[in-house]
């Protein structure tokens, strides 16, 4: 590796400095964690949300005006999305990292014939039409610069069944799909497109699917986790979302990163690694 290529401590510190980033369901959860951590990381951050209160707050008691800007945003409206895009590149110059995350889950029922076709339709739009609308928009700005990270959150729903509705399993199976789809389009722009996996954890989003709140669900799911002795965090998530948004995975494309300490790759029926209890 020649010497210029060397990575600085400085830039290790701020691996985000001078790029900007929109996160679609910024002003809770996931996004919320990610939106300070891009900012503590250097970024300027727009949040685009339909929770206003939640959104203006962050903005301006958290995150900082200088470094941020909130947006009304649904995602299922076009219109939106574009303004919410242009608004990033009117405030800060350009845009450098777009992260879908906006999301929804339906009504937990697990048989397919008690299931409405509206909570369907509904999850799709959001958690699939979003996610494309995100990624048309935020390519729209990205290609006359030739570079650009696009993120979108996806599911360990997006490869294991039974772990999820009907709905969002399939909304999560579709954005691996977009998620490939954009990145072998966007590739020859310098554009990378990727999707980020996690386990089931605290969310606001997660508690109300479930109707527990945060220490009982984590209880549960720790017991079904893979990886014992840590509990997944939406800081974890946030981390991963850090990596693929920096210049540390410049040649990192089309890839579903899991945040599930190996849950999806176990077959909980086949069990040979069972050491003896103390």
């Amino acid at each position: 590796m020649a010497s210029n290529e060397i990575i600085s401590t400085t830039t290790w510190q701020r691996r985000l400095e001078g790029k900007v980033a929109l996160i679609t369901g910024g002003a809770s959860g996931i996004g919320e964690c990610t939106a300070k951590l891009f900012v503590h990381h250097g970024a300027k951050v727009v949040i685009a949300d339909i929770q206003d209160d939640l959104g203006h707050a962050l903005c301006a008691n958290v995150l900082g005006s200088t470094n941020s800007l909130y947006v009304h945003c649904d995602v299922t409206e076009e219109s939106q999305v574009q303004e919410a895009v242009a608004a990033a590149v009117e405030t800060f110059g350009k845009l450098d990292i777009m992260m879908n995350n906006a999301g929804i889950a339906d009504p937990s029922k697990p048989r397919i014939i008690d299931n409405d076709k509206h909570d369907f339709d509904r999850v799709l739009s959001i958690n699939v039409t979003g996610v494309f609308l995100g990624i048309k928009h935020a390519a729209q700005a990205m290609i006359p610069a030739k570079t650009g990270s696009i993120l979108s959150t996806a599911s360990v729903a997006s490869y294991t069944g039974g772990s999820a509705s009907h709905a969002y399993t399939c909304s999560k199976h579709a954005v691996v799909g977009l998620t490939k789809n954009a990145a072998v389009e966007l590739g020859q722009f310098g554009i990378r497109v990727n999707c980020l996996s996690p386990f089931a954890l605290v969310t606001p989003l997660a508690t109300k699917f479930v109707g527990l709140d945060g220490p009982e669900f984590e209880k549960i799911m720790g017991s079904k986790a893979n990886l014992k002795g840590v509990t997944l965090k939406a800081e974890d998530v946030a981390n991963a979302a850090l990596f693929l948004a920096s210049d540390e995975s410049r040649y990192v494309s089309g890839h579903n990163l899991f945040i599930d300490g190996g849950f999806s790759i176990v077959n909980p029926n086949i069990d040979i690694f069972q050491y003896p209890q103390n």
